[in-house]
């Protein structure tokens, strides 16, 4: 009673895993990756063996086909699920059972796997398919979010919207397997949950930009600062807390009357942030004598 998508990205290398259900806290269920591995959807009658025992066989060195019929073949309750996955090398592997309730399918790419279980329509795993494909200049996780819109728009999960979630991870093995994350987004229970996480996607890659500089950043790379705060500002620029932090490189650039009108703004809105102005001029982040007055 799922819809999911499993991922790699021929450019940068990353894996990704996204999917909506109308079942709570789906990517507890679903998503499997690992950092320079591959990814994994299992659903339907979902088993986590799959998951975890699939990126074990594929780091080992077995491709995406291989590990997913060794499973297979062990499972009695095979005719049951539903399994999507890819591995380092792009290889794909895809299997509905004959017992999962229709409308059920999937539909292998370049790279690439969508699946669906329950649907409204037979037409989902394939449209998510070709928006995958035709929006290849987007980056991994937007790329994910729109196959999954494309899967709602022609109906999706048979009884509607409750969760989702996206997973992706970088394209080296890390020395630990928890490792190598670079977005694990959930939207729990929500009316829309494939809009929310587009919006939660959005501001991931918002606050990335802002991570770079958090809290420490050598004077001499103050002009990088505020660049990456000025991006992420403009990605999210309904979040005070990026506004403020770009307000502040601005102190530190020497560029003082950008930062004034800024804090003017953000300080009428809410006291907090006169608080937060005051406590950043205390632990000397920003000159004692400063004031946006």
């Amino acid at each position: 009673m799922t819809f999911s998508i499993v991922a790699r990205d021929s450019k940068t290398g990353e894996f990704g895993v996204a999917v909506q259900s109308h079942a709570f806290s789906v990517g507890s269920i679903v998503s499997w990756a690992r950092a320079g591995v591959g990814a994994v959807a299992t659903q339907a009658k979902s088993e986590a063996s799959y998951g975890s025992l699939g990126l074990e066989l594929m780091s080992s060195g077995k491709g995406a086909p291989q590990a997913l019929e060794a499973l297979a073949k062990v499972d009695p309750e095979v005719n049951s699920r539903q399994v999507g996955m890819v591995d380092a090398e792009g290889r794909v592997a895809a299997y509905t059972g004959k017992s999962c309730f229709p409308f059920s399918g999937h539909y292998e790419g370049k790279q690439f796997s969508c699946q669906g279980n329950t649907m409204k329509s037979e037409r989902v795993w394939k449209e998510m398919g070709e928006a995958y494909e035709q929006n290849h200049k987007l980056p991994l996780a937007e790329r994910l979010v729109t196959a999954l819109e494309a899967g709602q728009c022609v109906g999706g999960d048979r009884r509607g919207m409750q969760s989702s979630a996206i997973l992706v991870v970088g394209p080296k093995i890390e020395a630990e397997p928890w490792l190598g994350a670079t977005m694990d987004l959930r939207v729990e229970d929500h009316p829309s949950p494939i809009k929310e996480l587009g919006r939660q996607v959005r501001l991931c890659r918002a606050y990335d930009q802002a991570k770079r500089v958090l809290f420490h950043t050598p004077k001499e790379k103050t002009k990088e600062a505020i660049e990456s705060l000025r991006s992420a500002c403009e990605i999210a620029p309904e979040k005070e807390e990026l506004q403020f932090m770009y307000a502040t490189s601005l102190i530190r650039g020497g560029e003082t009357e950008k930062a004034k009108v800024l804090l003017r703004q953000l300080c009428k809105q809410n006291e907090v942030w006169s608080e937060s102005l005051a406590l950043h001029k205390e632990m000397g982040r920003i000159p004692a004598d400063f004031s946006p007055a």
